[in-house]
């Protein structure tokens, strides 16, 4: 059973119908009409041009059928002007839809990642099951890939419904006045040669609908299982240290062994469902080679058609044909088009859904007017169970230092997230201070890449702050050892130490001087040393600063002038965010 975000094939026009609106108030909207309009002209005008030559095949052929010289160079030139111009418009063809595929995916992708890293969003997003797997791939190729499809599948559908329009009036007036014969009988259908493509192209489009109707739903798991086999060879990846320290190749291979036969279980469906698709497409091309002569031919022994006639018939129909075909020449392409576009659409949906589902139990935020962090009959839904403060009503004024204890598991981190605005299930009201310069320290430091100095100044810029004081805050937490390398770039998360990591932290921390900080449990990696020197931060540099600080029982420490207690409840249930039945 798919997950409860999860896009279903009937929300397709919906999310389709989002994905433009999206796109009608992006940046890129002036540039995308644009683009269309100069694709539109150019389509058109290459619709034209190849009506133009499908009359110049009748007249060509006439003039060698009469072996007259001189119309026969005649029409080599004009041939010259025709191909000329198609060229130039294939080639203007090729640039916008080149141009078209860019700007989409930079509407597509600047929407998606906007939407993503909105407040809250992407640790959200990462609880929410498997609408949240991935979603690099997402925003990457996914975005990439539907950008390719939708322009080749619209530029090609809006040429088929051209040449269709005005192909069908040429082979209608082809054979309009033709008389039929058969067993002595005589009679006339009109335009019975578009009546014939019609029929030709409505069966192949039909035994094709029948061979290709399970590629959407195969197509989209083949993404899925993809996916998951990315993430797990990018996770083994990552943490090869640690499969060789623990002798856990054969393990880790096993994983890997296990989702790659998933993946090829789908793709061995896809390769029946497309060997059955083939039979038709390939099967009705061989068939097309004779199809169009066979029709024209009665008109053409009957002496209505003359042979360039009779060529200019079959490239009518054959254009009609191709024109009506484009269903049945295109059925793998939509299928991927559709499932990539229930990928992007849902997982953008499952986005806005967030921050609209309120679900049975949501705490209440909102700004203290008396810049004081207040905490109103809190209660927080964690995984682990209902969890609240061992005081119904608590204001912490600034300036203070607050100690909040809790044993393993008694979900100090999701007290964190609340405080923070990540988590949003439970009860009560949390009031925070209007002041904007209030920091939360997860207990895993989050070091982004590039320069030190660029790291210490996140998320602001280093060239804001003066260029003293980074040396500064490193001495501060007892990281001289890494003044000399401020401008360097590199992996800092892979290359220092968990404590060195925290302590780059913490050296951030004093270069912002917030007034507020709440830390989950990130003082306990420091060492002995690492810990003093920051707790003297906020005895000296930070003294104005308010602590809060989420720890285990071994977090006492007589610097903290209030102890706090969590205790666990039973009232509300517990919650995981991927069980929420969000809006659909």
């Amino acid at each position: 059973m798919a997950g409860p975000i999860e896009a279903a094939d009937e929300d397709f026009v919906a999310l389709g119908r989002g994905l433009l609106r999206a796109l009608g108030a992006s940046a890129q909207r002036r540039v995308l009409a644009a683009l269309a309009a100069g694709l539109c002209v150019v389509v058109g005008g290459g619709a034209w041009m190849q009506i133009r030559l499908n009359a110049w095949t009748k007249a060509f052929y006439d003039s060698l059928a009469e072996r007259n010289l001189d119309a026969f160079f005649h029409q080599l030139f004009l041939y010259l002007f025709i191909a000329g111009t198609l060229l130039a418009l294939n080639v203007a063809q090729k640039r916008l839809n080149l141009t078209m595929k860019m700007v989409l995916r930079e509407g597509l992708t600047r929407d998606l990642i906007a939407q993503w890293l909105a407040p809250g969003r992407a640790f959200r997003i990462g609880a929410a099951g498997a609408i949240g797997v991935n979603p690099d791939q997402r925003v990457h190729e996914d975005a990439n890939h539907l950008a390719d499809l939708s322009t080749e599948l619209g530029v090609g559908l809006l040429q088929s419904a051209l040449l269709l329009a005005c192909f069908i009036g040429v082979l209608w007036r082809l054979s309009e006045n033709v008389v039929l014969s058969f067993r002595g009988q005589h009679f006339s259908i009109p335009g019975y040669m578009v009546w014939a493509a019609l029929i030709y192209a409505g069966a192949a489009s039909f035994l094709s609908w029948r061979a290709a109707r399970k590629l959407v739903p195969l197509t989209a798991e083949r993404y899925a299982r993809e996916s998951d086999l990315r993430f797990a060879l990018v996770h083994a990846s990552d943490h090869g240290e640690g499969i060789a320290v623990h002798r856990g190749e054969a393990e880790e291979r096993g994983k890997l062994n296990a989702r790659f036969d998933r993946l090829l279980a789908v793709l061995r469906r896809l390769i029946g469902v497309t060997t059955r698709l083939t039979w038709v497409t390939a099967g009705s091309g061989w068939i097309m080679l004779a199809a169009p002569t066979l029709v024209a031919s009665p008109a053409y022994f009957a002496g209505d058609l003359s042979f360039g006639g009779l060529l200019m018939a079959v490239g009518a129909f054959e254009q009609v044909n191709q024109s009506l075909r484009w269903f049945v020449d295109n059925s793998s392409a939509i299928a991927d088009w559709r499932a990539t576009l229930l990928r992007v659409g849902g997982f953008r949906r499952a986005l806005e859904d967030l921050d609209r589902f309120g679900g049975p139990c949501r705490i209440d935020r909102a700004v203290a007017p008396d810049n004081v962090l207040r905490l109103d009959d809190l209660a927080v839904a964690s995984p682990a169970g209902r969890i609240r403060l061992d005081a119904a009503h608590v204001e912490i004024a600034p300036g203070q230092h607050t100690l909040i204890v809790g044993a393993p598991g008694a979900g100090k981190t999701s007290l964190f997230r609340a405080l923070a605005g990540l988590w949003i299930w439970g009860e009560g009201r949390i009031g925070l201070p209007a002041d904007d310069r209030m920091m939360f320290m997860p207990k895993r430091a989050y070091l982004p890449d590039g320069r030190l100095r660029d790291v210490l100044a996140y998320p602001g810029a280093a060239d804001a702050l003066d260029p003293a004081l980074f040396a500064q805050a490193l001495a501060r937490m007892g990281l001289s050892h890494l003044a000399g390398r401020l401008d360097e770039t590199a992996r800092w998360d892979q290359e220092l130490s968990e404590a060195e990591q925290q302590g780059l932290a913490f050296a951030r921390l004093l270069l912002h001087r917030p007034l507020w900080v709440v830390v989950d449990s990130a003082i306990d990696s420091l060492s002995a040393a690492g810990r003093k020197a920051l707790l003297d931060l906020f005895g000296a540099e930070l003294s104005g600063s308010t602590l809060v600080y989420i720890a285990g029982p071994q977090g006492g420490d007589p610097f903290f002038g209030r102890v706090l207690h969590l205790a666990p409840q039973e009232t509300c249930p517990a919650v995981s965010l991927s069980s929420q039945q969000l809006p659909r």
